[in-house]
């Protein structure tokens, strides 16, 4: 060991510590470039509680094979921490080394052998300073690159095509995915990073440790030891089981916390008209009550594993500690100190046991750290559940509590999701044999047959139930297909306007070209003045001069009115020319001769529910909401129904 520790010099030190922040600041430069080479995107709140299937969240064989899977997203930053804690291992065993020579010098009363450790130890303090604080910086960067590589590989996912929206709305085994992808990844990559801390350097400290205490007490002593820390770590590990378990409650519960308030929030005026606070407040206290209950339950747990783990991994390793090391010295016959003199025996003993007393404390900081890996088995069975997920509705697969078809006298329909075809082609819709249905099995139109061509205006009408919304999101493929053909543009070739239109963060221009960005309208050669034009065509140009420009910004949410919102939508829909447009009651807010005024600029095919302007149509599909269909065209002699 001596001949490693001589190369720990100040020279050494320095180079190797401005070596580190070189390689920090590079990193640091290149991820800020990559942050900005990307856009960012923000999921949306989830409003649904489901029940999923239940995660074992104990530390075995599957908690490793998860927490392996996750750390692959990393590399190379596992490495760097290594070589800093290699760096603090080796300082601590030269100022044992160095602290010994020190007090031998001042126990035999000899000035020279006093000061040459001493200046040493005064030289080398910045750089063992140096050392521990890079080490603590590097930490800290770890776990802030951790983070963002696992955040953006996980939004990567999440905002894949549709997958944000068939998370909420298809598959029931995730509930509040904003809390997972937010305080969860938090919590998970400062739990993984305080776990690789705590276990690689007592992992080293007792590798190096052993190797000084073997030559110099034997092998009996560290053996000793080693055999503790294997009985009381399994048997901490074993009492610890419920940690993992109740980690992931607490986290649903702060999830089901989180969304009763943002429910609060979202819907604050319609409580307020209702006077609703008091049964808010009741909702609020309840839910709140539940997670109340379940961190004091946590805690009297962690209390009394607390008390637990201070006897084990602390005290009882302390007095195994003495009973190894005082051994060759309460043993006179022992060979080793026969002819040792009184400073020889008090240099040994200082030595060997500040050796052993760091190997004891690195045990039991091993013992402990179980505590902290069950805990994090919790967090790396709710992420690897949301990264298994995620890649299941990226591949079009999704689990759904179904309905019984037997109970719905369906038994001929075999529903398998995703087992019809889609085809892509320009400028017809049609649908051939059908099945319309919901996600969770629900047929409402068993065999569905029509076709429409770009340039054919269609009235859809029926009761409410009836699937008209639903028949809307087989056709922007957000369900699944059960069956039969559709025939339809691509994606991107259908716009679909809504009742309540959404209303993005930025500026003016941002609301009238959603999706598109400021450089997506320049490639598409769409100037501010035609931009203008698709305002005055919805009779909303003023908003101009009053908002104070294409390049304000607002929250347009709360500045627009409804009809505003559904007229800047149906801009939307002028600047993106679409081969159809699916308008879903989306002028309700908007007044008949605006309404009139915003119908006569559209020349493509407009799938509604709306049947307020029933001439505009060329054919209509009543749906009466028990299976059954009609489409037809509509004729002088057609008689306008309910919608």
């Amino acid at each position: 060991m001596a001949a490693f520790s001589k190369y720990l010099t100040v020279r050494n030190s320095s180079l190797a510590g401005a070596t580190f922040l070189l390689l920090c600041l590079l990193h640091k430069r290149r991820r800020a470039l990559g942050l900005h080479s990307k856009k960012n995107g923000k999921p949306p709140l989830q409003n649904n509680e489901k029940e999923g299937k239940k995660e074992r969240a104990v530390v075995d064989r599957v908690f490793f094979s998860r927490l392996m899977r996750i750390l692959k997203i990393m590399t190379g930053y596992l490495i760097l921490i290594a070589v800093m804690l290699v760096s603090r291992t080796y300082c601590d065993v030269w100022m044992i080394q160095n602290g010994t020579l020190i007090e031998s010098g001042i126990i035999s009363r000899n000035k020279a052998l006093f000061k040459k450790p001493f200046f040493k130890f005064i030289a080398a303090t910045p750089m063992i300073s140096l050392v521990n604080n890079f080490l603590k910086f590097g930490l800290n960067e770890l776990k802030l690159c951790f983070r963002v590589r696992l955040t953006k590989y996980l939004y990567e996912e999440y905002l894949q095509a549709f997958t944000y929206y068939k998370m909420g709305n298809l598959d029931n085994r995730i509930a509040n995915p904003d809390q997972l992808l937010t305080q969860d990844v938090e919590k998970f990559c400062n739990s993984v990073v305080d776990l690789y801390s705590n276990l690689s350097k007592p992992f080293l400290d007792i590798v190096l440790y052993i190797f000084r205490l073997t030559s110099a007490i034997g092998a009996q002593g560290p053996a000793s030891m080693m055999a503790y820390l294997l009985v009381s770590g399994l048997f901490l590990t074993r009492i610890r089981r419920p940690i993992g378990k109740m980690t992931i409650t607490e986290q649903k519960l702060e999830g089901e916390y989180r969304y009763v308030n943002s429910r609060l929030i979202t819907n604050s005026e319609e409580v307020a008209f209702y006077n609703g606070n008091k049964r808010e407040k009741q909702t609020i206290h309840s839910v709140f009550q539940k997670l109340v209950e379940h961190l004091h339950n946590f805690i009297l747990f962690r209390f009394s594993m607390g008390f637990i783990d201070s006897i084990i991994a602390k005290y009882l390793a302390t007095v195994v500690g003495y009973l190894v090391v005082s051994r060759p010295f309460l043993d006179l016959s022992h060979p080793r100190h026969l002819k040792s003199s009184h400073s020889e025996l008090l240099e040994d003993y200082y030595q060997s046991g500040r050796m052993l007393l760091r190997m004891s404390q690195a045990l039991g900081r091993i013992v402990l750290a179980g505590r902290e890996m069950t805990r994090l088995a919790g967090f790396t069975a709710r992420i690897t559940e949301l990264m298994q997920v995620l890649k299941d509705l990226n591949q079009g697969k999704y689990e759904r509590t179904m309905v019984s078809q037997q109970e719905k006298g369906a038994q001929d329909i075999p529903l398998i999701p995703g087992i019809g075809e889609i085809i892509n082609t320009d400028n017809i819709i049609k649908f051939d044999h059908v099945p319309l249905a919901t996600p969770n099995g629900d047929i409402l139109i068993r065999d569905l047959n029509f076709e429409v061509r770009s340039g054919a205006n269609v009235l859809i009408c029926g009761p409410n139930g009836c699937g008209k919304s639903s028949l809307f999101r087989v056709l922007g493929e957000l369900w699944p297909l059960f069956g039969g053909r559709l025939t339809k543009p691509e994606r991107g070739k259908l716009f679909y306007v809504p009742q309540r239109p959404y209303m993005t963060l930025g500026t003016l221009r941002d609301q009238v070209i959603y999706p598109d960005g400021k450089e997506d309208q320049k490639k598409k050669g769409i100037s501010d003045l035609v931009l203008k034009e698709y305002l005055d065509n919805v009779q909303l140009s003023h908003i101009l001069e009053r908002e104070g420009g294409w390049d304000s910004v607002q929250d347009w949410m709360d500045v627009l009115s409804g009809g505003e919102k559904q007229r800047m939508a149906m801009a939307r829909l002028f600047y993106h020319k679409p081969q159809f447009a699916i308008l879903d009651e989306c002028t309700s807010a908007v007044s008949v001769d605006v309404e009139d005024y915003i119908y006569s600029h559209c020349r493509k095919v407009s799938v509604i529910n709306s049947q307020s302007l029933l001439p505009v149509y060329s054919y209509y599909l009543h749906m009466d909401g028990r299976g059954n269909y009609e489409f037809k065209q509509i004729t002088e002699d057609t008689v306008e129904f309910g919608s």
